[in-house]
């Protein structure tokens, strides 16, 4: 009687170690399965983006524009010349300030310059003298356009009575350059590498964005918000664009480079410095 009850007690005890072990893999497998879905584990296998901002070298309904003759023919050098720096990116995409609809007619114009480098533009601007020299170089076959038309007021300061702090608004406009002595606002003194060097400095994007929208938030009537609600069409305008950016098809073979107007750039900056996606590599890296 003793052997029979020892005999069932080991059989439920084997009962019950294989449950625990079915029930052990099961878990096992799941966690496996969940870890597939969620994407890269580290950076290596992030999608590397190199984030370029520039001053826009055509013509701009840009409040502030740089001075910078697109035909002259050494400024052409100097781009190029900057272009060959950037290139060691070895992108296998480009992405620049065009919207999506013009991507058919963008693709086509640059299989074009592929085919013909000394072809001859009518208004060259930063995509022509930049983007598609870098591509050409790189050996680069994609480019897309991701930009996203949205007006805002940024005069609304001036348009209406600020009551939330008009003093501080109005004596930052008069010349917001003052508040960041760093900068060499001389653009005479630079030359073409050393002004785009200057703008994808942080601070510098940093002020593009307060000048831009930040600042906006110090202008308001009595109880509304108008100058902030002006300020988050801008940031809708950058996140939608950046939407944009993930429509594109891409994997973690990828190299992306992206050249927009320095304001867009530090938007991206701050949405590529947290994404779990994208890692963003040392612009300064490829301006040696």
């Amino acid at each position: 009687m003793n052997n029979i009850k020892i005999t069932l007690l080991a059989v439920a005890l084997l009962l019950i170690s294989c449950k625990e072990n079915i029930s052990t893999t099961s878990t096992s497998t799941t966690q496996a399965e969940m870890n597939d879905k969620q994407g890269p584990k580290d950076v290596s296998e992030k999608i590397q983006i190199l984030n370029f901002g520039t001053f826009h070298f055509g013509y701009t309904s840009d409040e502030n524009s740089t001075e910078f003759d697109e035909h002259d023919a050494d400024n052409k050098r100097q781009a190029h010349a900057i272009a060959k720096k950037l290139s060691k990116f070895n992108p296998t995409v480009i992405l620049v300030e065009s919207v999506p609809g013009y991507n058919e007619k963008l693709q086509t114009e640059y299989n074009s310059y592929l085919a013909n480098p000394d072809m001859n533009f009518e208004h060259p601007t930063e995509t022509e003298l930049l983007a598609y020299e870098i591509g050409r170089l790189s050996k680069v076959k994609r480019i897309y356009g991701i930009d996203h038309k949205m007006s805002y007021n940024y005069k609304i300061g001036s348009q209406i009575k600020n009551h939330i702090d008009s003093t501080w608004h109005d004596q930052y406009y008069q010349n917001p350059i003052n508040y960041y002595p760093d900068f060499i606002t001389d653009e005479s003194k630079l030359t073409l590498e050393e002004n785009l060097i200057q703008t994808n400095t942080d601070q510098y994007l940093d002020f593009l964005i307060a000048v831009n929208a930040d600042m906006l938030s110090h202008v308001g009537s009595e109880t509304g918000f108008e100058g902030a609600d002006e300020a988050a069409k801008y940031y809708q305008r950058n996140l939608r664009m950046y939407a944009n950016l993930n429509r594109i098809n891409l994997d973690v073979n990828d190299r992306v480079f992206i050249l927009m107007g320095a304001s867009h750039t530090a938007f991206f900056r701050d949405f590529l410095s947290r994404s779990p996606k994208y890692e963003m590599v040392n612009t300064f890296d490829y301006l040696k």
